[in-house]
């Protein structure tokens, strides 16, 4: 159950952590992230959130062998202003997002995050919701499902596994993952399905429905500039082009003077960009990392400082 720290190096020295500072793991998954962190301050502190009980004690014990100059927060990130303040904390020198799921969540089977095994259909990150992957592919409508598979997936096949899988329940309820990837075979024929394995594309989409990934992340973004002090920093590591998407708009808008004032001779304070791009273009993994880690080959990380 090993857990391979995605862009380590490169998102520890994008934070430029300062000793005395105050820092945000967003996503503390197995603490890959946090130990560095951790190990960087002396009276600093950090504050990691996971929605995952089984990640935050897995990384209590990691931590604590550390320093106890840390906070674990049982939360999901969308409510970092909300769960910082009952710490007093409304200023912070660095936040990291790491946004893909942690290898054990992937490993453990029973999860259902994977396709590769037979498991309940699950895909929550927090287990103690109700609403999981069982519930969107046995009640979803055909348009709904579509939907999400579209815009969630990319899959261009969408709407004739959402057929397939709505024709399917009838019969009886969708209980495993095997069953629902033996019906998306069925929907695209072998030959797709050989070719584009569009069983990722569609375990994916439900993963982020279930987890409502991407309106949670259009959400804290602009929260987590409004916590940062002058000078201080977000890393954020996407996997997938819809998430990086989210983040690269954003931080180009935010670094952006605004169209409405742009080439007045002096630009009004509330015009001006909050934050500058730290790297223009997205860092992605080394060579050595690939041949390490094979999940980290769709991984991007960008960096911002607010200004």
């Amino acid at each position: 159950m090993k857990h391979y720290s995605v862009l380590l190096n490169e998102s520890i020295a994008g934070l430029n952590i300062k000793e005395d500072g105050i820092y945000v793991d967003a996503t503390l998954g197995y603490g890959g992230h946090s130990s560095e962190i951790l190990k960087r301050l002396t009276t600093g502190h950090l504050y990691a959130f996971d929605q995952d009980i089984e990640a935050i004690n897995s990384s209590n014990e990691r931590l604590s062998k550390i320093s106890n100059n840390y906070t674990l927060i049982h939360s999901n990130f969308v409510n970092l202003t909300k769960e910082l303040e009952q710490y007093g904390i409304t200023k912070v020198e660095g936040i990291i997002f790491d946004l893909g799921l942690s290898s054990p969540q992937i490993d453990n089977k029973e999860r259902g995050f994977t396709f590769m095994e037979d498991a309940p259909l699950d895909m929550r990150m927090d287990s103690s919701k109700e609403f999981d992957a069982k519930k969107v592919v046995n009640t979803y409508s055909i348009e709904e499902l579509s939907k999400i598979f579209y815009l969630y997936g990319e899959e261009k096949m969408s709407k004739f596994i959402a057929k397939k899988i709505v024709s399917e329940r009838l019969n009886k309820e969708i209980k495993t993952t095997k069953e629902l990837v033996k019906i998306i075979e069925s929907a695209v024929g072998a030959k797709y399905f050989n070719k584009f394995h569009p069983e990722r594309q569609i375990f994916q989409a439900i993963r982020i429905e279930v987890n409502s990934e991407l309106t949670v992340l259009s959400s804290v973004l602009p929260d987590a500039i409004d916590l940062l002090n002058k000078e201080g920093r977000i890393c954020v590591i996407t996997f997938h082009s819809l998430e990086d998407r989210i983040v690269k708009q954003l931080f180009k808008k935010e670094s952006e003077i605004d169209d409405l004032v742009k080439g007045l001779p002096s630009i009004p304070l509330e015009y001006q960009p909050r934050i500058k791009l730290v790297n223009k273009k997205p860092i992605l993994p080394s060579m050595e990392e690939l041949n390490e880690n094979s999940r980290s080959k769709s991984a991007k990380l960008r960096i911002i400082e607010r200004v």
